[in-house]
């Protein structure tokens, strides 16, 4: 439980912090309680010294892009959680890009075809920040951040040093990154990008964003891909071929346009989801012998 002082120090500090904080609206599955505190920093100074505060009054503290990958719970969620969205400077120098943690990784796929840029062209429609696909190694279409990632400038909070680490100590593997392990916090990001032509780069982003509509449901609230892809195999295929689409456990259910997702169907609750992923690792892991693992996080 934090002191009285907390909220008034921290609201000194970041004019958009609150306490008791819907969470539902910020999560792109549409399901979450009341965080205990929440803030949106406008600058990386803003944001360090949030964590710096909570740090001092013992509180646990988590960072988070818009949240399009994780599951809030819905009785709520203790410590401060910081919202990252304000810290969206890009900067475009020769065939590199530069952005804050912050940034849409829509808007800079964008930018990058303005500028006639390749190899941003995967993460068009990926509805999540810079921070959460650095963090989680997002990837699409045959592309992923860590092909294009130059380095990553990060905040360790029990040190309080900003540290400058190149592609290689991000230590990239599929759908992690180092940042997994080492808590530190991403303050910004450049990627190396290729010259190419205008009309063919926004082909391919529209390409994408076709696949997308036809194959994803994306006309119901979800965290994106629930399952990391199994190694020689398909979460989606898995779970559909052991008879589980359009399965339902209170408001949440397994897509029948894609068995890969779990959407909210309108009223889901976390303990709905989770049940409902329990039930798919157990039935494909009895039916194939494949135990999935969760691509998305819980949060309570």
């Amino acid at each position: 439980m934090a002191s009285n002082s907390f909220y008034e120090s921290a609201k000194k500090l970041c004019n958009e912090f609150y306490k008791d904080f819907e969470l539902s609206g910020h999560s792109t599955f549409k399901i979450g309680g009341k965080a205990e505190f929440a803030a949106f920093p406008q600058n990386e100074q803003e944001l360090a010294d949030l964590i710096f505060l909570s740090r001092k009054e013992g509180l646990q503290t988590r960072v988070f892009g818009n949240g399009s990958n994780v599951l809030f719970d819905s009785q709520g969620v203790s410590g401060l959680l910081i919202f990252t969205g304000r810290l969206s400077k890009t900067q475009v120098k020769g065939d590199a890009i530069t952005c804050g943690s912050g940034a849409r990784l829509t808007s800079l796929s964008l930018l990058a075809a303005k500028n006639s840029l390749s190899g941003l062209e995967f993460a068009y429609g990926i509805p999540g920040t810079v921070g959460g696909a650095v963090y989680m190694n997002a990837g699409a279409y045959g592309g992923d951040i860590s092909n294009i990632l130059i380095e990553s400038t990060c905040l360790f909070p029990q040190t309080g040093e900003i540290s400058v680490l190149s592609s290689a100590e991000h230590e990239f593997s599929y759908r992690s990154s180092i940042f997994q392990k080492n808590g530190a916090v991403l303050l910004s990001s450049s990627f190396k990008l290729r010259k190419g032509n205008k009309e063919d780069i926004e082909a391919l982003m529209k390409e994408n964003a076709e696949k997308r509509r036809s194959k994803q449901p994306l006309s119901f609230p979800s965290a994106g891909s629930t399952f990391k892809r199994p190694k020689d195999a398909f979460a989606g295929k898995l779970i559909e071929d052991a008879g589980l689409k359009g399965v339902c456990i209170g408001g949440a259910k397994v897509s029948e346009k894609h068995a890969g997702f779990v959407i909210n169907t309108g009223e889901a609750t976390s303990s709905d989801v989770l049940a409902l992923t329990d039930m798919i690792k157990r039935e494909v892991f009895m039916k194939f012998g494949i135990m999935l693992e969760l691509e998305i996080i819980y949060v309570k």
